[in-house]
Parts: C-alpha cells; structure tokens; sequence
C-alpha cells in the first residue's frame, strides 16, 4: 500500500476516536512522530499514563512503517524553518511539528492533524485539520 496521508502526533495519538472517514485511506507516521512518543512514557511519573503512553508508542512502532527524516527532508526543513519564521513563529520552539512538516513536504503528502494552527503559514503543505474529538462541532 502506498500511504496517501501522514498522521501527524496528535492525530495518531486521537485516531481511535476519530471517524475512519476523516482520515486517510492509507495513513503513514514519520519517524519524527514515533520519536515524539517514544518520549511520553518518559515524561509523566503516573504508572496507568505511562503504561498507556507506552502502549501507544508499541502500537505504532508495530502498525506503522515510519517514513524516515532523509535528505529530502532535511533540505525541505530549510524552506519550513524560513516559513514559519516569515510567518512569525520559531521553529525551534516547534522542532517536532517543523520536522514532521518537512518530512511531508519531501514525501509530497498532505499532513492530517487535530491541531491545524501548529503548522499555519508554512508554504506547500497540505493540512488537512480534522476535528478534535473533545471539541464542539460548529
């Protein structure tokens, strides 16, 4: 299956409330993404969020063929870093969603996220923004 649609961190981690429809047929992850959660277990000292955290994490290591952050990427990620900076947001303080970002843009695939304003203002990108599950529907 050749992926149609990356999932950004967000969405990944809300995919199972979310409509089949809303997403991707054929969804893939970066491995920018998998790193960003192989953090979560890490970050919190609660042992039911942990081991849930590091379920997901082994869920999409196994379910996922994560799309690597390659040259490619990394010569798109200059031309990320110089949107959001004309868009007056910093990139380092965005590294993860500046990466995934320029791991689609190498990939030509759009981006699915809950949170669409984390990539605002970044050139060739295709968001798609689905709802997030915990808020109202207009």
């Amino acid at each position: 299956m050749i992926p149609d649609g990356i999932l950004d961190t967000s969405t990944l981690i809300l995919a199972e409330r979310l409509s089949p429809d809303d997403l991707p047929a054929y969804p893939t992850i970066t491995a920018v993404t998998l790193a960003e959660l192989s953090a979560g277990p890490l970050a919190t000292t609660d042992p039911t969020e942990k081991a849930t955290r590091l379920a997901r994490l082994e869920r999409a290591a196994a379910g996922f063929e994560p799309l690597a952050f390659g040259s490619a990427a990394a010569t798109s990620y200059g031309a990320v870093a110089d949107s959001m900076r004309r868009a007056g947001r910093k990139p380092a303080a965005r590294a993860f969603d500046a990466l995934i970002a320029a791991t689609a843009l190498a990939n030509n695939l759009p981006l699915y996220t809950c949170n669409p304003s984390d990539f605002q203002g970044i050139d060739g990108l295709t968001v798609t923004a689905i709802a997030h599950p915990d808020q109202a529907r207009p």
